[in-house]
């Protein structure tokens, strides 16, 4: 009676998952849909957005310096295009022309959020669209144990990570109510498993786990869509950490190390785990392209997944490891050496 009840459940849940991936095959029509990704300086974010654009949608680039590098290329995507439309029709290229909106949005201010609502509400009111995706995609990161990082850095972390994308989704909300839209916030293959030396990081991602799977819950009566993106190590391909980064970093936290501890971890072991993020530079995926189409796939996709998770299959099996398997299964895996 019960392998029948089991292959009746089985049976009953394979035909729903080839249904809903039959569906997530369709898109939404981008026309008169508008979307904000915040972190569009460089990254995913940017790469984002001009995809997003080419696809038909009214981008909303969230820079943290609208005078920056990447905000003036963003700034050019619209001259870019037109100059290469060739034979559209007068009426195609007026459609084309000023869909992707710079905007200066530092998400750790409030001041700068309330702006850009104001402003979203400004243009999607004159043009008669609608805000249908919120990406939250900005975020910084760090390493150093938690004897080495003062509670600055802790506190500097959260308020990006995780203050920063709560301050923006309260605040774009009502918007996206109103649109039926949804949702999509970036977290992390450390947002579901540790790593020493990574816990400020680490703390800011599972929060934002916890925030995100009860946003989806909340949401759901109004129809709006809340979805994770769980990139594994792109570390590479981001810059988010580079030599020079590392550098930095290690002589910041080394600088404001106290004596005690200092002494008792000693220099070797604060240089080995300088060196352990070195390692993790250099091994991570180069290409941003997974993780971009994951991203495009939560904002188009009719019937997008809970989760996307663009990752390489050790960071998948690692995931599920850590994830499924009781604890000490994948502490001796993955951390025996720690």
């Amino acid at each position: 009676m019960l392998i029948e009840v089991v292959a009746v459940v089985t049976a009953v849940a394979f035909v729903f998952l080839l249904s809903r991936r039959a569906a997530s095959s369709q898109t939404v029509c981008p026309r008169n849909k508008a979307v904000l990704i915040t972190g569009c300086d460089t990254g995913f974010g940017h790469e984002l957005a001009h995809f997003l654009h080419q696809l038909g949608f009214t981008v909303f680039a969230g820079c943290l310096n609208s005078e920056g590098e990447g905000a003036k290329k963003l700034q050019d995507v619209d001259s870019q295009s037109m100059s290469s439309v060739g034979g559209v029709s007068e009426m195609s290229k007026g459609e084309a022309r000023g869909r992707l909106h710079v905007i200066q949005l530092d998400i750790t201010k409030e001041g700068q959020v309330i702006e850009a609502v104001q402003r979203l509400t400004n243009i999607l009111s004159a043009e008669s669209i609608a805000l249908w995706a919120v990406v939250n995609n900005a975020g910084i990161s760090i390493f150093g144990d938690v004897e080495f990082c003062g509670m600055k850095v802790y506190q500097r972390l959260a308020d990006t990570n995780l203050w920063g994308t709560i301050r923006v989704c309260k605040a774009f909300l009502p918007l996206i109510r109103k649109a039926k839209g949804r949702i999509v916030n970036v977290t992390s293959i450390l947002g579901r498993q540790g790593s020493p030396g990574r816990s400020c990081y680490v703390a800011t991602k599972y929060a934002l786990e916890g925030f995100t799977q009860c946003l989806r819950y909340e949401m759901r009566r109004w129809g709006v869509q809340v979805i994770v993106v769980e990139p594994g190590n792109y570390i590479a391909a981001t810059g988010i950490f580079t030599q020079e980064k590392i550098d930095k970093i290690a002589e910041e936290l080394e600088r404001d190390l106290p004596a005690e501890v200092r002494e008792s971890y000693g220099e070797d072991f604060f240089q080995s785990r300088v060196q352990r993020m070195r390692h993790f530079t250099r091994i991570g995926d180069t290409d941003k392209q997974p993780v971009v189409d994951a991203m495009v796939a939560a904002v188009i996709d009719v019937n997008p997944q809970i989760r996307y998770e663009p990752k390489t299959l050790y960071w998948r099996i690692r995931t599920f490891v850590m994830c499924c398997l009781p604890q000490l299964v994948g502490d001796f895996f993955y951390h025996s050496d720690t």
